[in-house]
């Protein structure tokens, strides 16, 4: 293993030289700084090896700071700020000498010293890395496709969404971003599982260049507003195609924000869009209201895949800032090989009010398991008596799992998170 020291990525140029090299898409034109303005410049880090390439850093990652809507007591509803790991690369010529794993040991120290919640999130290219490394998958998304005119049917919510104005704007018009966020959190904490990201990623991801526009036109933005203030948003873009002389286009949905009766009135006129034939929704969830609504997901649904991946750094911490549905008393035996601070036996207690808390204890197990479990099982809508089922944890009491899964249960599967 090479000797491989992590410290904050004072080169931005040489920052995106790597990440360019690892994820092999065309350069950007635009400057690094502008490329990477979505990352704070704090929170850029690099990996450096005594015999590397002085072009460019052996490895790299950055953080985007994040609200992650999580469960609250009694099954109410939270958010909180959470560490969003992205652009992890290692450069080809340094991979197996342990620079991920030295990039991830310093991701890890930061998150445990910092105002994140002990929580560190991400999407995973590669899922078998980030499972090794203690991250479990927590929500689940798909894709939906719905044909043009649709007809999307919702009783209870017509009085709310016909109360919505609805109105389109270029995604790059000025304060956009702003409203952009300001809609996400107010959407996002009556969602479990959603990600807020800050105003510069959301100019970041809304901002068009020579690559992004080839073919195609500048992104929109469809806004909801409910008594002047915007309740949620749509991001998109239309990819113009005829067929047989007739208009064949189709609707690309890279976000829809909103509570179910905003998305609804947003979905409406996504589906009413002249000169197009489809509507194609990206990262949505399993438990979609879209599916209802569309009257059966038979032939609306795509292939399902892990959305959110959720790393429980600081256990006792994370642990205590959710909230639960269910009074339990158990001992848990972590198994945590990155993170030896959360390694061992921990008295896990919730009382009558929905508190919980972790304290250590020399008491014998009720479950033994390894904490990307745990970390799957945190947003309340993955099962960790399926995984008791399925062989992948111990059982020392009967009935522990279930008894686990009764206070982190949420009633709803979290939402897909949006990109980051």
């Amino acid at each position: 293993m090479a000797d491989v020291h992590v410290g904050p990525a004072r080169d931005a140029r040489r920052f995106l030289d790597t990440d360019e090299l690892v994820w092999f898409a065309e350069p950007s034109r635009e400057s690094p700084e502008r490329t990477l303005s979505g990352i704070p410049e704090d929170q850029r880090f690099a990996a450096e090896v005594a015999d590397g390439d002085p072009s460019y850093y052996a490895g790299v990652y950055g953080v985007y700071p994040l609200t992650l809507t999580v469960p609250g007591r009694r099954q109410a509803l939270q958010q909180l700020p959470a560490s969003g790991l992205t652009f992890v690369g290692v450069h080809p010529d340094e991979r197996r000498r342990g620079v991920l794993t030295a990039m991830l040991r310093d991701h890890f120290e930061r998150v445990r010293g910092g105002d994140w919640s002990g929580l560190s999130v991400l999407h995973a290219s590669e899922p078998a890395i980030y499972g090794r490394h203690g991250y479990g998958v927590a929500s689940l998304e798909t894709r939906v496709t719905l044909t043009r005119r649709a007809t999307l049917t919702a009783p209870g919510l017509e009085p709310d969404a016909s109360a919505l104005q609805t109105r389109l704007v270029a995604a790059g018009g000025p304060g956009v971003p702003d409203r952009m966020r300001a809609a996400a959190l107010h959407a996002g904490a009556r969602t479990l599982g959603s990600v807020v990201r800050e105003v510069e990623a959301y100019a970041m991801f809304g901002r068009d260049t020579p690559q992004t526009l080839r073919d195609k036109e500048p992104q929109r933005i469809l806004f909801a507003t409910r008594d002047g203030s915007d309740v949620g948003y749509a991001r998109f873009r239309r990819q113009q195609k005829w067929e047989d002389g007739r208009p064949d286009g189709t609707v690309e949905v890279g976000e829809l924000v909103g509570d179910p009766a905003t998305e609804l009135a947003l979905l409406r006129r996504l589906v009413d869009l002249d000169l197009t034939s489809s509507v194609v929704l990206n990262g949505r969830g399993v438990d979609d209201s879209v599916f209802a609504w569309a009257g059966g997901d038979r032939s609306l649904r795509g292939p399902v895949w892990d959305s959110l991946w959720i790393r429980l750094v600081d256990l006792p911490l994370a642990m205590a800032r959710r909230g639960y549905a269910a009074p339990v008393d158990l001992v848990l035996e972590i198994e945590d090989a990155s993170c030896a601070w959360n390694q061992g036996r921990w008295r896990f207690t919730v009382d009558e009010e929905g508190a919980g808390r972790l304290a250590r204890t020399d008491g014998s197990p009720d479950l033994l398991l390894a904490t990307q479990l745990l970390a799957s099982a945190y947003l309340g809508s993955r099962s960790l008596e399926a995984a008791r089922v399925a062989g992948l944890l111990d059982e020392h009491r009967a009935g522990a799992a279930r008894d686990l899964d009764a206070a982190l249960r949420m009633p709803l599967a979290a939402a897909a998170a949006v990109g980051f």
